[in-house]
């Protein structure tokens, strides 16, 4: 039986970078499960379709092929054979992801193609509802935040890092879009973000990179990879 880390949280908490440190601290694979949501509010928008119109997208599953590789320990997302992993990473693309993600259909899709992966594999995922939705029997579950206004600093410095960020987007904006992003995560009301009673709580506002990591990883045998 594969061992399955869930990790959940809202948007920039850190919960991916984390997720790929602790999976390559074990030696285990990891799946951004947030850049299938991503891939899939791509195919809406490419074709003209609102994330939010759920009679529209509805239509578009059927048609739709959305998985993941790892190529050199980095995960590719692929939609429809595309390589869109460095598409995917903009604000538009981001919105659309927390919009399409409310739609009960496009998360049972994309749930089943997750599980599948699980079932064949050790592995992190990292997400809104893998503890509770995805995932429920993994014995290792984590829920990962940090302030609006500190997830909201760091979503600014990636796009900026990335040549991503527009001149007139400000921190308040993004604070506005980070506070928008978790009412609609916490509040569809088909498998919400939600910390599960098991999930340790993990509050990453005053904590670098590595602190975050060894936050999780303390709670978990170092030899995952290898069996308990």
């Amino acid at each position: 039986m594969h061992v399955n880390i869930a990790i959940d949280g809202p948007a920039g908490a850190g919960k991916s970078t984390i997720a790929k440190r602790v999976a390559r601290e074990l030696g285990i694979l990891y799946l951004d499960t947030g850049a299938m949501y991503r891939a899939m509010a791509l195919k809406a928008l490419r074709q003209g379709v609102s994330p939010l119109d759920e009679h529209a997208v509805i239509p578009l599953l059927a048609q739709t092929e959305i998985y993941a590789k790892s190529i050199g320990g980095v995960q590719h997302t692929y939609l429809d054979g595309e390589d869109v992993s460095g598409l995917i990473r903009t604000q538009e693309i981001a919105q659309g992801a927390s919009d399409i993600s409310a739609i009960p259909s496009v998360r049972i899709k994309l749930a089943e193609a997750q599980r599948a992966v699980a079932q064949k594999n050790d592995v992190v995922l990292d997400g809104r509802e893998i503890g509770s939705f995805v995932l429920p029997d993994a014995p290792y579950k984590f829920f990962i935040t940090a302030t609006v206004r500190a997830r909201a600093r760091r979503r600014l410095d990636e796009l900026k890092a990335k040549g991503q960020c527009p001149a007139d987007l400000h921190l308040a904006e993004m604070e506005d879009q980070i506070a928008r992003r978790d009412h609609n995560d916490s509040t569809r009301a088909f498998a919400p973000m939600v910390q599960v009673p098991e999930a340790i709580y993990i509050d990453t506002t005053e904590m670098n990179e590595d602190e975050a990591v060894a936050a999780v990883l303390c709670h978990l045998p170092q030899r995952i990879g290898e069996g308990e």
